[in-house]
């Protein structure tokens, strides 16, 4: 059986920051994917649940209104271990080409003070697990200790 890709990567010297994860064709399209991370891998506690939610809603809401990548966006949604997000954009692209949107999509979730979108029970499947204080705090931390300090470290897998 082959080998993920992202499980070659060695998370023991994984930084915070933008990763191209993945390009793949569809058609004559490249999308490409991104691992957006926001925690140290198993060195710094995983995001809390409500919290990641939150934040899912609010980056998804950013994006899709985006006037400029609005329609690139295919996907924005968190990873299984709680360190981070994906987002698959239409394009071939690189982790220096979302930089400036990053910071912006952070910017906004530190920033956001209205009702969280897309929260009742008819639009949202777990309606009651939103923490906006936490997703505030942590969008935060990741905008000024990372997206603030980017290095190729921060935007390149490590080898």
């Amino acid at each position: 059986m082959e080998k993920i890709q992202s499980f070659t990567v060695d998370h023991n010297k994984l930084k915070r920051g933008i990763y191209v994860s993945r390009k793949d064709k569809v058609g004559a399209e490249t999308l490409t994917s991104f691992d957006i991370r926001t925690k140290l891998p198993n060195q710094e506690p995983a995001m809390d649940i409500p919290a990641m939610h939150t934040m899912e809603h609010l980056g998804a809401t950013f994006l899709r209104n985006h006037k400029e990548w609005s329609d690139r966006t295919i996907y924005f949604g968190p990873m299984g271990c709680r360190t981070g997000f994906y987002v698959i954009f239409n394009g071939d692209l690189e982790s220096r080409d979302i930089v400036k949107l990053t910071q912006e999509m952070f910017d906004f979730m530190a920033n956001f003070t209205d009702e969280i979108p897309g929260t009742n029970k008819i639009e949202c499947g777990n309606y009651m697990s939103h923490d906006l204080p936490m997703a505030r705090w942590e969008s935060n931390k990741f905008k000024t200790e990372v997206l603030g300090n980017l290095t190729e470290e921060n935007l390149n897998y490590p080898e």
